[in-house]
Parts: structure tokens; C-alpha cells; sequence
């Protein structure tokens, strides 16, 4: 039985005839025949009977076409909705919270300019929240701080970002020039909660170097982590982009890792199963743009050894 077949029934019992029926689904008369015949064996009923060349709707009959009329107009308004679906182009972006903070408008903003006919959503959580959004379908691309290990999605770079250490301008660490790893033992920080990328890249530091810590706050949102910092004096560890104003206030001091193994890259994620689009394609040009960040000029620095 398919919505054929329902389409037909519902023609023949509002039409009463065979022929009639046939004209108006642009079909012969025995093709209208042969699929009424059809449903009646699929549900063993007799939907009309034949009195002297005229059809009768039995109350078999009526009950289907109750449910008929329903569930062809069901399946035309789906017709309709998905091929105004077609003419619509729709990208959903995911960002995990560092880049929803410090590019995610930027970039949204020049797809607007760039296709404003593109309809798009954007949702912002961390890496492991918008990792199961891609797999679930629920999310056409994304871009991410942290490491995307599952093997149906693919990971490009195309955003690179750098890590610094901060703290208060009162802090014990801010009037030195260098710092020792091992210097961060037992001390207070603020960090972003677990499933974050940039909580994962500085408890792999840690782990490294037997480093313990104590965590004072943990947090999805920048300004409650830069709070901490700044009143609180707490350390954290958070991207350059995302202190910007205010280190350039002097509000927040950096201390600056020697080593390479905080500067990483935003990476641009989708299943590996979806079409990547021209939308998809221009999201990735546009994340390109973007160059590594740098301390603002004149701004003194730690470093962290």
C-alpha cells in the first residue's frame, strides 16, 4: 500500500466512478481498478460495492477514507514544505565558547554580508557538547578549540590561537619576570568545565609535569573566569583573544609559556558523511582569515619556564 494508492481511493470514492477517477490522476481506467482492488486485499475489506455499473462506499469504506484524506494531505504539505526546503540554503554552525566569544559574530557577520539569503543558526557549547550535535545531525559544521578524536568527523585547522597563563596585576606572579612550571603547584585557579578543549589542552600540561592544582572555580563563561582572576586572585590559563581589553587596561597580566605546546589551532569540524557545500566552503575561507593573536604592543609580560 503506498500514498498512490491512497490518492486514487480517495478520488474514487469523491468521484463515485472508475473513469472519472482515472481523469482526474491522469491514469487508465484499469490502473484505477487494479489499485482499489489492491488495497481491498492489503486490509481485506471491501471499500465499494457494484450495483448496476454504479459504486457504493461501504462503511469499510468511509473509515478509510477518513484516515485516506488525512494522510494525503499529511504527505502534500510535507511535499510543499520540503520543496520550499530546496529553495531555502541553510548552514547550522556549532562553536565551542572561546570562539563563540571571540570570532563567532565576526564570522557570522561576513556570511550575512557576504550570502544574505543563507539562513543560519548558530549554538554555542563546548567542544564535547558540539562533538555530539555533529554526530547526531543536529549541526552541520563547527568550529572548535579542542581535539575531535571520533572517527566520523573530520578535523581541519584553520584558526590559529595561543594560551597564556594570567592572573591579577596584584598577584605575587605578576611582578616577576619568569616563572617556573612548578611554581603552579597547589595554587588556585578559575577553569572552564570539563568537555571544554582548553581544559583538556592545560590539564595535559599538568599531567606532564606532575603538576597539582587547586581549582577554585570552574566555569563555561569567560567573564566569570576573568572575574576570578581579576578580584578573586586566581590563575587561569585562557586564550589571548579573550583577555584582550583587558590586559590592555592593565587589568589582567600575562605570563607567556616558553614552550610551543600552548599555541594550537581552532579547527573547522563536520561528519564525514555530509556534503560539504558552498556555504560550508565559505565558512572555512572566511575562518581563515583569521592570524594567529599576539600580545598587545607595549604590554610587559612573565614567561613561564
Amino acid at each position: 500500500m503506498t500514498i498512490r494508492h491512497l490518492k486514487i481511493f480517495v478520488q474514487v470514492a469523491e468521484t463515485g466512478k472508475m473513469s472519472a477517477a482515472a481523469k482526474k490522476c491522469y491514469i487508465s481506467q484499469p490502473t484505477v481498478s487494479q489499485a482499489i482492488h489492491e488495497l481491498e486485499e492489503y486490509y481485506g475489506v471491501l471499500l465499494f460495492e457494484r450495483l448496476s455499473k454504479r459504486l457504493y462506499i461501504t462503511e469499510s469504506g468511509k473509515k478509510l477514507l477518513t484516515y485516506a484524506r488525512e494522510t494525503v494531505r499529511s504527505f502534500e504539505l510535507l511535499e510543499e514544505a520540503m520543496r520550499k526546503d530546496r529553495m531555502v540554503d541553510r548552514l547550522r554552525i556549532g562553536a565551542s565558547i572561546t570562539v563563540g566569544n571571540c570570532l563567532l559574530s565576526k564570522i557570522i557577520s561576513q556570511l550575512q554580508s557576504k550570502r544574505p539569503e543563507l539562513e543560519l543558526y548558530a549554538q554555542v557549547g563546548n567542544t564535547r557538547e558540539i562533538q555530539e550535535h555533529l554526530l547526531n545531525s543536529t549541526l552541520d559544521i563547527a568550529l572548535v578549540e579542542g581535539r575531535i578524536t571520533h572517527q566520523d568527523l573530520i578535523s581541519i585547522p584553520v584558526v590559529d590561537d595561543l594560551l597564556v597563563l594570567a592572573c591579577s596585576p596584584s598577584h605575587p606572579f605578576a611582578s616577576r619576570k619568569t616563572i617556573s612550571f612548578h611554581e603552579l603547584n597547589h595554587q588556585p585557579f578559575a577553569l572552564r568545565e570539563p568537555g571544554s578543549g582548553t581544559r583538556d589542552l592545560f590539564a595535559r600540561t599538568l599531567q606532564n609535569r606532575g603538576i597539582q592544582i587547586k581549582i577554585a572555580c570552574e566555569s563555561n563563561t569567560p567573564q566569570a573566569i576573568r572575574n576570578m582572576v581579576m578580584y578573586n586572585n586566581c590563575l587561569t590559563v585562557i586564550s589571548i583573544r579573550l583577555i584582550d581589553d583587558e590586559v590592555r587596561s592593565g587589568k589582567i597580566h600575562v605570563i607567556q609559556n616558553s614552550t610551543e605546546e600552548w599555541n594550537r589551532s581552532f579547527f573547522l569540524v563536520y561528519h564525514k558523511n555530509k556534503t560539504f557545500t558552498p556555504a560550508m566552503q565559505l565558512l572555512q575561507e572566511l575562518s581563515r582569515q583569521f592570524k594567529r593573536p599576539s600580545l598587545p604592543e607595549g604590554v610587559s609580560s612573565g614567561l613561564l619556564l
